[in-house]
């Protein structure tokens, strides 16, 4: 069924309350009156109109939701997102990277030794081999990772993927494409 066509069924509130009945255990029209407070009348048109749509059916004489619908739906209907654009041409490196960057930012720093390493070493591909960078400026393209650059800033200096001498940062490690 369509995600529209599903929705269109409930779409009217009393048969949405009478579904909701049925979702939460009314077995039979006179169980759904007491729930719902409805009249019987709109009760029973609504669950023709359920059970036409393929919401609501029986088993052994009860009423019973069929909830799979919106699994199936989605599944038959639903968008699927393209695969995103690897990080790393390593899988295990680009796993790593696609769990601890979120929207370009690096909400929590990995505590496992090996995977901090494989997030720093991407987080250093921000500065060219070779160039010096003021502090400030070293703390401004950090901070776009995380707020607490000078964490960042630490670590990398820790690993060897940056030196530090009178204020003036410059990459020393990580990765270098060579064209």
């Amino acid at each position: 069924m369509r995600p529209d066509v599903l929705c269109g069924q409930l779409a009217e509130p009393d048969r949405l309350r009478v579904f909701a009945a049925v979702v939460l255990g009314a077995s039979a029209p006179a169980d759904v009156v007491n729930a719902t407070a409805l009249p019987m009348r709109t009760v029973m048109a609504a669950l023709r109109r359920l059970e036409q749509g393929g919401l609501v059916g029986s088993a052994g004489g009860a009423l019973v939701a069929e909830v799979s619908a919106f699994k199936d739906a989605v599944r038959e209907h639903g968008t699927h997102a393209e695969p995103a654009e690897p990080m790393d041409p390593d899988r295990q490196r680009d796993a790593v990277l696609r769990t601890f960057i979120v929207d370009g930012r690096i909400p929590q720093l990995p505590s496992a030794w090996a995977k901090r390493r494989v997030v720093l070493e991407h987080i250093v591909l921000a500065f060219e081999p070779g160039v010096r960078y003021p502090e400030k400026e070293v703390n401004a393209v950090l901070r776009a990772w995380n707020d607490d650059y000078a964490a960042l800033r630490r670590y990398l200096i820790d690993e060897s993927l940056m030196e530090r001498e009178k204020g003036e940062y410059w990459r020393t490690g990580g990765y270098v494409d060579v064209v």
